[in-house]
């Protein structure tokens, strides 16, 4: 049997991206289409240690104090560790896998370190240090979740109040997340992703109409 499906939900932080797949999740169960799910960083894992410390600021108050070489590296092992532990054999094996995040968030959120002019080096190395050198498969589908910086902003407050919870070092730098939306829109073009729009002539889309076509697109990449 040949390799499986790897399907990948991407978006900075807010955009909305676990809600979709959560909703995801729910119709490929009410449709009886198998699947593994897995969501990054896994932080209830000892590979996401340095992960951990990044974010809690152990290496510094803001995300560019690790530059996006070495904390992509934090991020990779973390995923090396799950495909080895978790779902490498059941993907061999011709399984759909559906993943909340992947490589791909390595080329938003530490791509938006570097100059305009740098990212696409980057984005070729992101490439080959995960998909060649660490052997991690490599999507056969991104869904890019598009989004504004004040609606990531907004639902980010109200995550943190609905779960008591605060913002790590990424999520309290405006800037940063400015830049990883304007690196993400990049590396969507870059990588071939399939991007789906926040807004409908100028109004912002029902979260219903928006999971629709998500999961359209995830039934025609499973028809192939």
């Amino acid at each position: 049997m040949g390799k499986g499906k790897l399907i990948v939900l991407e978006g900075i932080d807010g955009s909305g991206k676990s809600a979709q797949y959560r909703r995801i999740c729910e119709k490929l169960n009410r449709d009886s289409i198998a699947y593994h799910h897995i969501v990054f960083p896994r932080y209830d894992k000892d590979s996401s240690a340095l992960i951990r410390m990044y974010l809690n600021g152990s290496f510094g108050d803001h995300p560019g104090d690790v530059n996006a070489y070495t904390a992509s590296t934090f991020f990779a092992v973390d995923r090396f560790a799950s495909y080895k532990q978790d779902w490498g054999r059941y993907y061999d094996e011709g399984g759909v896998i559906l993943s909340d995040r992947y490589t791909t968030s390595n080329a938003v959120h530490q791509g938006s370190k570097l100059p305009e002019g740098e990212l696409n080096d980057f984005f070729a190395w992101l490439e080959d240090l995960e998909y060649q050198k660490m052997g991690l498969p490599k999507p056969d589908l991104v869904i890019y979740l598009d989004v504004s910086i004040d609606l990531s902003l907004a639902r980010m407050r109200r995550r943190q109040l609905k779960t008591n919870t605060h913002a790590d070092i990424h999520e309290k730098d405006i800037e940063y997340l400015t830049r990883c939306l304007n690196t993400a829109r990049k590396a969507a073009a870059y990588y071939g992703w399939h991007s789906v729009p926040y807004l409908v002539n100028g109004a912002e889309r029902n979260i219903d109409e928006k999971n629709e076509e998500i999961y359209q697109l995830i039934l025609s990449e499973l028809r192939k």
